[in-house]
C-alpha cells in the first residue's frame, strides 16, 4: 500500500486509491494554491448611482458645492477571479452627452483588464446636450462628478483604490485634466482619494485657472488633433508647456488629421455642428471672486455675450488617427495602472 496519507485527499481521490491495485500512485491531489483560486467570474455590468453637485463655474472656483444633484454611471468590470481588485478608469463625456465611443472605449479597457466607469453627467440634471449652450452645466461642475465617481469606485470591493485614472473627451476633458490640480482636489476631492493619471482627449485648454500647474504627482497626458476647429490644439501646447515649466510629468500627442472627436467611429469624416458654441477665438483667465474674464482685461467672458465666442464647427472621424490614439491611451494607462 502506499504511504499518502489518506485523511488529506479529496473523496473522489481517496475512492480512487482504494480501488486502485497495489503498488498503482495515487493521484495528486489539487495544490493549494488552486483550491484557494476563486473561480473567474465573466465581465459585469453595474449601474451605479452617484451623488453629486452642481456648481456654477462661478461657485466651484470659490470652492462652494452648490445644489446636491443624484447622477448615475455604468460600471464594465472586465472578467477575472471575484477576489482580485481591478483598476479602473473614469470615462467623462463631452458636450453631445455619452456618445457611440463610450462603448468602444470600455470595451477595450476590459479587454487590458480594466474596468471602465461610464459617467452621465446629463441625464440626472435633464440636460440632454450643451452643443448649442454651454451654460446649460459647467464644464467645472463635471469635475465635481469626476471626484465623487473617484469616491464610489474607491470604496467598490471589486476596484484598486489606488489605480483608478480619468480620461475625458472636450468638454469632460476639462474635468479629466483639470482635476489634477491641488487646489481643485482640496476644494472639491477628497483626501482620501486621488487618481492615478489624467488623460483628455480635445481637451479645451484656454481658460487660464489660479494654481493650474500646481499638479498631482501622476501622469497628464494630452491628445489632441492637429484640425480641430471646434476646440484648437494650440492653447494645449501653450498649457503643456507651463506644466512641464513647473515639473509636471506632462505629455501632448497630435494627430495630423484628428478632426474633434476623431477617435469616433460611429461618426462621418466630416460632419457640420452649425449650432456649435466655440471658444476656440477666446482665451480666458481667472479674475476675483471665480469670475472668468477675458485674458488680459476684466471683462467677464459670457458664452453669449463675449464677441470671440463663435457658433459652428466641425466634428469628424479620421479612422488611421482613430486607431492611434485608441492605442495610445490604452498602452499609456495600461502602463500606469497594471504596472
Amino acid at each position: 500500500m502506499t504511504n499518502v496519507t489518506l485523511r488529506r485527499l479529496a473523496p473522489a481521490a481517496l475512492a480512487l486509491l482504494l480501488a486502485a491495485p497495489a503498488g498503482a500512485q495515487a493521484p495528486p491531489a489539487a495544490p493549494p494554491a488552486a483550491q484557494a483560486t476563486a473561480p473567474p467570474l465573466p465581465g459585469r455590468i453595474e449601474v451605479l448611482p452617484l451623488g453629486s453637485n452642481t456648481p456654477t463655474g462661478a461657485e466651484f472656483l470659490r470652492g462652494e458645492r452648490g445644489r446636491e444633484s443624484v447622477l448615475a454611471g455604468e460600471l464594465r468590470l472586465p472578467p477575472g477571479p471575484a477576489d482580485r481588485r481591478v483598476p479602473a478608469v473614469v470615462l467623462v463625456h463631452g458636450s453631445g452627452g455619452i456618445g457611440g465611443s463610450a462603448d468602444l472605449w470600455a470595451r477595450q479597457l476590459n479587454e487590458a483588464g480594466i474596468a471602465a466607469f461610464v459617467l452621465d453627467s446629463f441625464a440626472g440634471r435633464g440636460v440632454t446636450s450643451t452643443v448649442a449652450d454651454q451654460d446649460l452645466l459647467s464644464s467645472l461642475a463635471m469635475m465635481a462628478d469626476a471626484f465623487r465617481a473617484l469616491d464610489l469606485l474607491a470604496a467598490h470591493p471589486r476596484i484598486r483604490a489606488d489605480r483608478i485614472a480619468v480620461l475625458g473627451f472636450s468638454k469632460g476633458a476639462v474635468a479629466a485634466v483639470y482635476s489634477a490640480a491641488a487646489r481643485f482636489r482640496r476644494s472639491h476631492g477628497s483626501e482620501a482619494n486621488r487618481f492615478a493619471a489624467h488623460a483628455g482627449l480635445y481637451t479645451p485648454c484656454n481658460v487660464r485657472y489660479r494654481g493650474d500647474t500646481e499638479v498631482a504627482p501622476v501622469p497628464i497626458r494630452l491628445f489632441h488633433g492637429v484640425v480641430d476647429d471646434y476646440v484648437p490644439v494650440a492653447p494645449c501646447r501653450d498649457y503643456a508647456a507651463r506644466l512641464r515649466a513647473a515639473g509636471a510629468d506632462v505629455a501632448l500627442t497630435e494627430y495630423a488629421n484628428g478632426q474633434h472627436g476623431f477617435d469616433n467611429p460611429t461618426a462621418p469624416a466630416l460632419l457640420a455642428s452649425p449650432a456649435a458654441q466655440s471658444t476656440r477665438n477666446c482665451r480666458m483667465e481667472e479674475g476675483e471672486n471665480g469670475v472668468v474674464n477675458l485674458a488680459g482685461t476684466t471683462e467677464a467672458f459670457s458664452q453669449k455675450g463675449s464677441a470671440c465666442v463663435a457658433i459652428g464647427a466641425h466634428t469628424g472621424h479620421d479612422p488611421a488617427d482613430g486607431a492611434a490614439v485608441r492605442r495610445d491611451v490604452r498602452a499609456f494607462l495600461s502602463e500606469v495602472l497594471l504596472r
